[in-house]
């Protein structure tokens, strides 16, 4: 454990880094127009030369904001560049590397689409099935009824269902030290959704956006009662294999990384000292489908890249997945099924964010899929500044490059 050398912090939620990361995005977009004050984008002088100059300072900003070690993989007309800053062992001190795996949390999400559209084009399934239909009696009490949401609802996150990881319990063991006597408890995924449905929905299905991973865990179920197989099995054989994706992996209970790796870091609520812990180990079911995704930058690039180029899908469920709503949060965003889209400084981009106790990762690519940035850094608590706004700005706004 190593102290956390700059002042306390609040831990953000997956929810508000979400939102902070899209709304500066967004911002960063308006340019040439001043930001307000006390806005989360910071503007660096345009770099010499054209190049990534700009991406690697912002790396070099997030380190120093304290995030041990940032990695980021780019690839566009010019080719495929690495960057990275700091360092992915704070106590071997190594530097992080191209190859590393790392979890890369909900940019699992689009995974578990894909084959969910898969199966539709298949005719073993359709998204305007209701969840009561293919998990009869699972989603029900307090106002939660599966006859009246389908499986597009849980997708496009339009379901109204409770976060999960917003309950009382399941929070207090993300945020708090109560996380190091609880990383190894193994979770079902009916207790997850049992978890989720104790509490009442957020709104009625179909009536608006909101983010919720409870449903992409109930999709996961789908599609092994669908196939008669693991979900692990299905993205194995569908998208895995078929892709090439050798350093990608979905580890069910496996409770390490496999190297190469670097380790990963965060520090909890209610520690008066605000320690940097290693949380790198620990048994990933509690984020099973929705978060517990391990992969590098160059698979997940070759993936969305797979993806938006229309390789894993036939064209009507092509437009399916690219059938967005506004999520409302100011930022112009808009969300499909398990992508994000939105323009910056002119170029549409479309992907995921993916954040989890010690990892905070983004991977989007161009609509035309020619440019792509995929970054990580190795831990969730970060300050004020929206480090990982910074990079994707940084990337992806020529004007001020």
């Amino acid at each position: 454990m190593t102290k956390r050398p700059r002042s306390p912090r609040t831990v953000r939620t997956a929810r508000a880094v979400l939102a902070a990361f899209l709304t500066a995005a967004a911002m960063a977009g308006a340019a040439p127009a001043p930001a307000p004050a006390g806005a989360a984008v910071h503007v660096r002088p345009a770099a010499r030369g054209g190049g990534h100059e700009r991406t690697q300072a912002a790396l070099d900003a997030a380190v120093k904001a304290g995030v041990p070690g940032a990695l980021a993989r780019v690839r566009d007309a010019h080719g495929t560049w690495n960057g990275a800053a700091g360092v992915a062992d704070l106590h071997a001190k190594r530097p992080r590397r191209a190859v590393d795996r790392f979890r890369a949390g909900s940019i699992g999400k689009p995974f578990t689409a894909t084959v969910l559209l898969q199966l539709e084009a298949e005719h073993r399934l359709t998204l305007d099935d209701t969840v009561e239909k293919w998990l009869p009696g699972m989603v029900r009490g307090h106002g939660n009824d599966g006859r009246r949401i389908t499986l597009r609802h849980l997708l496009q996150q339009t379901s109204g269902l409770f976060d999960y990881t917003r309950d009382p319990e399941v929070l207090r063991n993300l945020t708090t030290t109560a996380f190091l006597k609880h990383r190894y408890d193994r979770w079902t995924p009916r207790r997850i959704v049992r978890t989720a449905t104790a509490h009442a929905p957020d709104f009625a299905p179909g009536t608006r956006y909101a983010y919720t991973p409870t449903g992409y865990v109930l999709a996961a179920l789908v599609v092994e009662k669908a196939t008669g197989r693991s979900y692990e099995e299905e993205v194995e054989r569908r998208i895995i294999a078929p892709l090439g994706l050798r350093s990608t992996r979905l580890p069910r209970h496996e409770r390490t990384v496999p190297a190469p790796a670097g380790r990963s870091y965060s520090w909890f609520t209610d520690d008066p000292d605000r320690r940097m812990h290693d949380v790198t180990d620990f048994d990933p079911s509690l984020i099973w489908a929705t978060g517990d995704l391990i992969s590098t930058g160059a698979d997940l690039d070759r993936f969305l890249t797979a993806l938006l180029q229309g390789r894993l899908l036939p064209p009507a469920q092509q437009r399916e997945l690219r059938t967005t709503v506004p999520t409302g949060d100011g930022s112009g965003a808009s969300y499909g099924l398990g992508l994000f889209r939105y323009t910056l400084c002119g170029t549409e981009v479309w992907g995921h964010t993916g954040l989890f106790v010690g990892t905070q990762s983004i991977a989007f690519v161009s609509a035309d899929t020619r440019h792509s940035l995929v970054l990580n850094f190795n831990t969730d608590t970060l300050s004020d500044t929206d480090a990982a706004g910074d990079v994707f700005q940084a990337e992806f706004c020529p004007a001020s490059r």
